[in-house]
C-alpha cells in the first residue's frame, strides 16, 4: 500500500462502510463466511482502501441477487463520480451501460462496436442481440 494510502485508511476505510453500511455491520466477521454480495463489497472495498485511480473490476454481478447487484453498481458508480476510473468487465449489458462513460462490446475476444454507454444502449443492433429487449 502506498504510504499516502496507508495514511488515509482511516478515512478510506470510513468511506468504504459508507458505500457499503452492510460491512459496518459484519466487521467483526470473517470474509469467507459473509454472504457472495458481501464478499464482493470486500473485495471492491479492499481495491478502494489503496485509494486507486484505476479500479478493474471483473463480473462483479457474478452469482449475485438484483438486490446486491444494484448495490454493488450504485458503490461503482458513486466511486467513478469520484474520480476514479473503472474498467469493468462484465455479461449483464443493460447495466454496463448505463455505468458506462465508453463501452465496448466483445464477441469471441474481438471488439465489434464501441461508443458511449448510452450510445449503444440506445443502437437498435445493440439492444436486439443483448438485451432482448
Amino acid at each position: 500500500m502506498r504510504s499516502e494510502a496507508r495514511a488515509a485508511q482511516p478515512q478510506t476505510l470510513e468511506h468504504v462502510y459508507t458505500l457499503f453500511p452492510r460491512l459496518r455491520e459484519r466487521q467483526g466477521q470473517l470474509a469467507g463466511t459473509l454472504s457472495g454480495g458481501e464478499q464482493q463489497m470486500v473485495a471492491v472495498g479492499r481495491a478502494l482502501m489503496a485509494r486507486p485511480s484505476v479500479l478493474v473490476v471483473d463480473e462483479p454481478s457474478l452469482g449475485l441477487s438484483p438486490l446486491m447487484t444494484q448495490t454493488v453498481f450504485e458503490a461503482l458508480k458513486a466511486v467513478n463520480q469520484e474520480g476514479v476510473s473503472i474498467l469493468l468487465v462484465e455479461q449483464n449489458v443493460g447495466l454496463s451501460l448505463r455505468l458506462a462513460g465508453r463501452a465496448y462490446v466483445l464477441e469471441n475476444g474481438q471488439v465489434v462496436n464501441t461508443g458511449t454507454g448510452a450510445a449503444l444502449l440506445a443502437d437498435p443492433k445493440v439492444r436486439e442481440a443483448y438485451l432482448a429487449l
